[in-house]
């Protein structure tokens, strides 16, 4: 339940159209549920403007299952990220509306139109074609949260001219995204070009001594440009949930 529909609810109680034991119903379930597999934080919406996200990694065909069905009854748009393909297609057979992005491992249900609530632009900055698993999970979360999102792709540093001919497109963002693994170079770059928050994800991705993206992690965490924040390896999501913060920041909901 989100600020307006909680006020559609009261004002209705308040207004004679809906009874008060309906209206203590329809908040029986607030500010959690208790579904033995997990107790789902129905409130989070309230609280943060998003509902819960299901990490699906590690999580059983069976508890997804509970889990989406429940958040589901309560009219909430679902976001499952780290999922694989074969939980994936159960879940498309129970729920044929849903959506599965195969390279960022995401699930998506939109059951309420998903409303443009961001300030500015998202932009998300992808070095290198193998980084886009990790892009394209920032991407889905911060659209499904409301947010307008370009992405470029494959403008590493390895060929600086492919970046500096979206200058455009890097002005008009209010906060960047950049995705990068190997040496982790691209943040710093990007940093030193734009005057807004830019969030760096280490990537997974190089060769041995890359150290599966710790070598990225600990460029970007000594990165020389002023205003680079760093999230955990491959954490597409993190990055999208900070950078909605930010492009909200002085917008009123509800």
């Amino acid at each position: 339940m989100n600020p307006h529909e909680l006020k559609k609810l009261l004002t209705a109680i308040r207004d004679g159209d809906l009874a008060i034991e309906a209206g203590i119903e329809r908040l029986r379930t607030l500010p959690f549920e208790d579904i033995g597999v997990a107790q789902i934080d129905h409130h989070r919406e309230l609280r943060q403007g998003s509902p819960e996200i299901i990490l699906g990694e590690s999580k059983s065909t069976d508890q997804l299952l509970t889990i989406v069905e429940k958040m589901v009854e309560q009219g909430s748009n679902i976001l499952v990220t780290r999922l694989d393909r074969e939980k994936a297609q159960t879940l498309l057979a129970l729920h044929p509306a849903g959506d599965y992005e195969a390279d960022g491992r995401t699930f998506t249900l939109v059951q309420r139109p998903v409303e443009i609530v961001g300030r500015g632009k998202i932009l998300i900055v992808c070095a290198g074609t193998s980084d886009i698993p990790v892009t394209r999970e920032a991407t889905i979360t911060a659209r499904l949260l409301g947010n307008e999102v370009e992405e470029i792709v494959d403008v590493g540093v390895a060929g600086i001219h492919r970046l500096l001919a979206r200058t455009e497109s890097l002005r008009e963002a209010a906060v960047v995204i950049v995705v990068a693994g190997m040496e982790g170079a691209l943040p710093s770059v990007v940093g030193g070009l734009v005057s807004v928050p830019v969030i760096a994800v280490p990537t997974s991705i190089g060769y041995g001594a890359a150290f599966g993206g710790v070598a990225a992690l600990l460029g970007m965490l000594n990165s020389c440009a002023s205003g680079v924040t760093v999230v955990n390896i491959d954490n597409g999501f993190g990055a999208a949930f900070a950078a909605s913060r930010i492009n909200r920041l002085g917008v009123k909901t509800g």
